[in-house]
């Protein structure tokens, strides 16, 4: 199976470096240290399970590939318009792409129903250059947990003891191109499923985004330093509870206990992604994780006061390091 992932960060390259060792014929889009180091030595990922290298193809210009089987992003919210306009020689017919991100996706009203059906979020993809551009038909959601930290370019660090990619239509249905990439990604030893409730998925994993996000930027710590303060262990709790109700309000029931999740929080020595961003000056994946669920919270009615004040303070805090302008 021929597929490029698009990002040679830390999830970018854990993924890429499992689908090499499962066999897939794997290549890699990348640009500048990363993709010199991928060039030089390939990934190298050290994990619970395995450290190791794989060496696999990587270029900046989607042309020297041609067209893939499967392409899966996971690049920031923020870069996958330009992904989208820079995409099309990976593309065949049929070709699906599988979005593995953070917080709400651009496609997320595609095959939604109700009265929101084919709702298009702005803020996420400004000039239809996904929705329209790439072709909305083509996207599969994912969901990925995996406590990633680029070393140096082309070394990960994975945390976690597991990790774990969730694929899903928008329409619901277990299709046969998101079963392809999840048996992929299982050959190389990363637990991977297909679900027929990727939206669930998504507010699953958003809400220790929202819980720990904001809190982080503002701590500017691992988990567990800033975690054991009571009133900050507190403040994730109830933040985690009130994504839990946005998420309610829109259909879906988030079954995870916000005590025990902040308890495992409080254990762990992982930074945030959206903190590790902010701490190495890249910009920060603000609307997809913190603003537009919010905004899906007014739509509903649904009062965030502690959501509110943690998302105010850290949208300021990533304005004032130049690192967004939203």
């Amino acid at each position: 199976m021929r597929i490029a992932v698009f990002g040679a960060g830390a999830i970018g390259g854990h993924i890429a470096f499992r689908l090499a060792r499962g066999g897939a014929e794997v290549s890699v889009i990348a640009r500048g240290a990363y993709l010199d180091a991928i060039r030089a030595r390939g990934i190298t990922v050290h994990a619970r399970d395995v450290s190791d290298t794989v060496r696999m193809a990587a270029t900046d210009d989607p042309r020297d590939l041609g067209v893939q089987d499967a392409v899966i992003t996971t690049a920031k919210a923020h870069s996958l318009p330009a992904i989208a306009r820079a995409i099309h020689p990976l593309l065949g017919p049929e070709t699906p792409v599988a979005f593995v991100v953070n917080g709400i996706p651009w496609w997320y009203f595609h095959r939604h129903g109700g009265a929101h059906d084919g709702r298009r979020i702005v803020r996420l993809d400004p000039e239809g250059a996904l929705w329209d551009g790439m072709g909305v038909a083509r996207a599969i959601g994912g969901v990925v947990y995996s406590a990633c930290t680029v070393v140096e370019p082309g070394v990960i660090h994975v945390e976690n003891p597991t990790s774990r990619v969730i694929l899903g239509e928008p329409d619901g249905t277990v299709s046969a191109r998101a079963e392809a990439i999840a048996a992929a990604l299982r050959a190389g030893g990363m637990a991977s499923e297909v679900t027929p409730a990727i939206r669930l998925a998504v507010w699953e994993k958003l809400a220790g985004n929202m819980g720990n996000g904001p809190l982080a930027i503002l701590a500017g710590r691992a988990m567990r330093d800033y975690m054991a303060q009571p009133a900050i262990h507190a403040a994730a709790v109830r933040a985690m509870e009130e994504c839990h109700a946005i998420a309610r309000a829109w259909g879906h029931e988030v079954k995870a206990d916000p005590a025990k999740r902040a308890a495992a929080n409080a254990a762990s020595a992982h930074k945030p992604s959206i903190l590790q961003d902010l701490e190495a000056g890249k910009p920060m994946e603000v609307d997809a994780q913190l603003v537009v669920p919010l905004e899906l919270a007014r739509l509903v009615g649904v009062e965030t006061p502690t959501l509110d004040l943690t998302i105010a303070l850290a949208v300021e805090r990533a304005r004032a390091a130049g690192l967004y302008a939203g």
